[in-house]
């Protein structure tokens, strides 16, 4: 792979923030989960919930930054090593998420679960922390813009519905302009077939390029 095809890759993210929560042998563990763009985010949002439940015995935090998973944190916060930080990590992990943090919270219940038992209760919160939040894809892409007659509308909106391509707007005149945006690999076809079922009246411009959520 080549460092054209290496920066045209998609990545799962959090775009939206959750929250879970399990009892376990009546512990309390409360997962809050949240978009972060960097480590400095993802550290005040972890502090953020750590006031929140200040009054808890353990705020186990881990979380993931960068498009190619770069940097990975975790912590077990008192919990015996690797019981906490590192389950609600492999969950990320397992999940292919990256620029998510997710805290784990444990009331303790009174009742001492074991190493065995720690690790599938931070694992199952964590869980129910991503399930209740938004995941989707970035992926590089293309905003295009289409100038047409109308002559020529009907058939641009039936090979983009054909594609399952929403147009996201449209601006009608003396001609119509509808933009949409779409995969960066997908641009060159796309603009060639659009030429020839419209012999060459539809004008396409590519306006912007970069990462989008699909």
């Amino acid at each position: 792979m080549n460092d054209k095809e290496e920066k045209f890759l998609p990545y799962k993210i959090v775009y939206r923030a959750g929250t879970g929560e399990i009892v376990e042998k009546k512990s309390r563990f409360i997962a809050s989960v949240a978009p972060v763009e960097s480590e400095q985010e993802a550290v005040a949002f972890i502090e953020s919930v750590r006031k929140k439940y200040y009054d808890a015995r353990h705020n186990c935090p881990a979380f993931i930054i960068g498009k190619n998973r770069e940097l990975k944190r975790c912590s077990d916060d008192g919990e015996p090593s690797g019981t906490a930080g590192k389950p609600i990590l492999e969950v990320l992990m397992g999940a292919e998420l990256t620029n998510t943090a997710i805290v784990v919270t444990r009331y303790f219940g009174g009742t001492l679960l074991g190493t065995g038992g720690l690790v599938r209760a931070y694992t199952q919160a964590a869980q129910a922390g991503l399930k209740d939040a938004g995941i989707g894809t970035m992926r590089y892409g293309a905003k295009i813009s289409i100038k047409t007659d109308y002559t020529d509308l009907g058939k641009i909106q039936y090979l983009l519905g054909n594609k399952e391509i929403p147009i996201k707007d449209s601006i009608y005149t003396d001609k119509v302009e509808l933009m949409i945006q779409i995969p960066m690999e997908n641009t060159e076809g796309l603009i060639k077939e659009l030429t020839e079922n419209t012999c060459g009246r539809a004008v396409m411009e590519i306006q912007e390029k970069g990462y989008y959520l699909e």
